[in-house]
């Protein structure tokens, strides 16, 4: 596969099922600063995480894998270590997300890094493997990116799909960290963990109000089986997941 170099960052508009012109206003690097902070806390990301590496121990190791808008690396990582052998590659719009992921996860020898958006990606039917947690919701034309990824992938080949669907009940949010922040830590460290991710929760405000406004797609858990379908793949399996917010689809390209 070829690479367009050019490190472009996509502005996350809302894709077709519920389109704006206006970008959305997360400020992803702001975000990358605490991400990894709170995400190592937070019970129902690592069950996501959990969940993935499970499937991966479920399939013929893949030969190439593109984590795609991979953030700070947490799958990618997870790739990294079940498949030492495989070709790897996280693509991630964001620079400073990029960088923070570089850091992480420079003693893998088999990862590589595209300062890129998905659309800017070029090259098709070359991977085994393709993993979207937590992006495609943010990202432009969302039917179009489902095209994207189908494009990237070999007949038969498996995506890995997980997408924010509902509104983000920030106050829900922060009611359930600290709960479990506080029975693991007691109430000084979940405070002292709360100021040390406060950024996050700013962000998670920035993303609530982007889907209000109809600039971040918000979709059903039909909807988006519907938009992958359409796409060009085969649902596999479907499972509502981090606490009914977003939901997990497994899918082959036909």
């Amino acid at each position: 596969m070829s690479l367009n170099t050019n490190a472009d960052v996509a502005s996350p508009n809302v894709g077709e099922l519920s389109r704006s012109d206006q970008p959305g206003p997360t400020d992803w690097t702001a975000y990358s600063s605490a991400y990894d902070l709170l995400s190592m806390h937070n019970p129902a990301y690592k069950a996501l995480m959990q969940d993935f590496a499970a499937f991966l121990a479920t399939i013929e190791t893949p030969r190439r894998v593109y984590d795609i808008g991979g953030g700070t690396g947490n799958y990618t990582e997870i790739a990294a270590r079940a498949c030492p052998e495989s070709e790897i590659h996280l693509v991630e719009p964001d620079a400073a997300m990029i960088r923070s992921a570089r850091t992480k996860l420079s003693a893998h020898g088999n990862i590589n890094f595209h300062n890129l958006a998905l659309e800017d990606v070029k090259g098709t039917d070359t991977c085994d493997l393709v993993v979207c947690v937590h992006a495609l919701y943010a990202m432009p034309e969302q039917v179009q990116r489902l095209d994207d990824l189908h494009r990237l992938l070999r007949p038969g080949g498996y995506l890995y799909l997980i997408d924010l669907g509902r509104r983000m009940d920030v106050a829900d949010w922060r009611k359930y960290l600290f709960s479990e922040l506080r029975k693991k830590h007691g109430l000084a460290g979940a405070l002292r963990i709360f100021w040390q991710g406060r950024e996050v929760a700013k962000q998670n405000k920035a993303i609530c109000e982007a889907q209000k406004s109809g600039a971040y797609w918000t979709h059903t858990p039909g909807e988006l089986a519907s938009a992958t379908s359409n796409a060009g793949f085969e649902v596999i399996s479907q499972k509502t997941v981090y606490r009914g917010y977003s939901d997990l689809l497994v899918c082959r390209a036909k």
